[in-house]
């Protein structure tokens, strides 16, 4: 067997270090007391579960593409959450099944991933967010965008894009207004979501119908006036509707597109899905949407919520805090001390003579009663 070499870690998983990791711990606050703020509980579940409950509520995965072990306790298969949303679903759908709706819960934690992808080569990534369950109302989804995007400007992003979708509106516009066979579904919502309208054309006539949708794609006001003008006989009308009162809210300075065919991601969502994007950063930092929650006696619960997945931003320095650190030398007085660390000092303790204020990365050191800088 090869030895491991010290310190190697398996490929896509990481350390993080000082300050990184108390700058991570910090967005992730910030965010949390920004949706806690707004009513949302806390909720922490556990890091595994059994993977038949799991893949079940997980919906978008299978068994296989889970990191899964054998739980030497109950000998039944385990596997580690690539999502938290679904085991917050479960939550609500038996721990606080009987708790009043609309039910508002936050969470935060690590989710690991089988594979990796190109765009993000990480396998364990932070995720937050928030869930609104028990509705899907055009209000609910102001309330879990505006949460959304307040979240995102607290943790320091500027340049935010929010990017509607209408993950139903195929099925929508198939059973009315462009009728197409059940058989027949599935290849132009392919078609629509590469943008490929020679493949439309190449589907037959009924498909091609759908060429105009690819040009309601954009920036928010000229895309939903396309795409409203396509709807002759009505059918999209509440979805339409809905959407211009979610966009109403949002203020003058956050980018509002529409790409109301994009399902890649939002393929169990209902009928409103968005992600979200940052100025100076590759691909979404996050993305929510309306979904349906399973219950133990079959009912189906409508819910909408978003997630955040913070590295980026963390790893772009955001979060990070100029921080105090005073070097307490042998003998120093520990009552003047306390009262420094009230007022935002981080102290060091020598616990040795030969201890080093600046090696230890302090800026002040007490002399006496008072912090001093250190000298190199």
């Amino acid at each position: 067997m090869t030895k491991i070499p010290p310190g190697l870690l398996p490929e896509g998983l990481s350390d993080r270090l000082p300050p990184q990791a108390e700058a991570s711990a910090r967005l992730v606050r910030n965010v949390l007391d920004t949706v806690s703020s707004h009513g949302y509980q806390r909720a922490m579940p556990p890091l595994a579960e059994f993977e038949q409950t799991l893949v079940a509520r997980l919906q978008s995965a299978r068994a296989q593409d889970l990191l899964r072990v054998v739980d030497p306790v109950s000998q039944r298969m385990l596997a580690l959450r690539p999502d938290m949303t679904a085991q917050i679903g479960r939550i609500a759908a038996t721990r606080l099944g009987q708790a009043a709706r609309p039910l508002r819960l936050c969470y935060a934690g690590p989710v690991i991933k089988l594979r990796s992808n190109q765009l993000r080569p990480e396998r364990e990534m932070t995720q937050v967010g928030a869930e609104l369950i028990g509705t899907d109302s055009v209000a609910a989804a102001v309330e879990i965008v505006t949460v959304a995007i307040e979240a995102l400007e607290v943790a320091g992003l500027s340049g935010i894009t929010v990017d509607f979708t209408l993950p139903d509106l195929i099925d929508t516009l198939a059973a009315k207004e462009l009728p197409l066979a059940t058989d027949d579904i599935p290849a132009v919502r392919a078609a629509l979501d590469a943008k490929d309208a020679g493949a439309l054309v190449a589907l037959g006539e009924r498909a091609a119908a759908y060429l105009p949708l690819i040009e309601a794609t954009g920036p928010f006001h000229a895309a939903m006036d396309k795409l409203e003008a396509l709807d002759a006989v009505g059918a999209l009308k509440s979805r339409t509707e809905a959407l211009r009162a979610i966009a109403k809210p949002i203020g003058w300075d956050i980018t509002l597109t529409l790409d109301p065919t994009e399902r890649h991601g939002f393929e169990y969502q209902t009928w409103f899905g968005f992600s979200l994007f940052a100025e100076g950063f590759v691909g979404e930092v996050g993305r929510g949407g309306t979904y349906m929650i399973a219950h133990p006696d079959g009912r189906q619960e409508p819910a909408i919520g978003f997630s955040l997945y913070p590295d980026p931003l963390i790893d772009a320095g955001l979060g990070s805090k100029p921080v105090k650190r005073l070097f307490l030398p042998v003998g120093h007085d520990s009552a003047r001390a306390a009262e420094l660390r009230k007022t935002g000092w981080r102290t060091v303790a020598a616990l040795s003579e030969s201890d080093d204020g600046i090696a230890l990365g302090c800026s002040h050191v007490l002399d006496g009663n008072e912090p001093k800088p250190l000298k190199s």
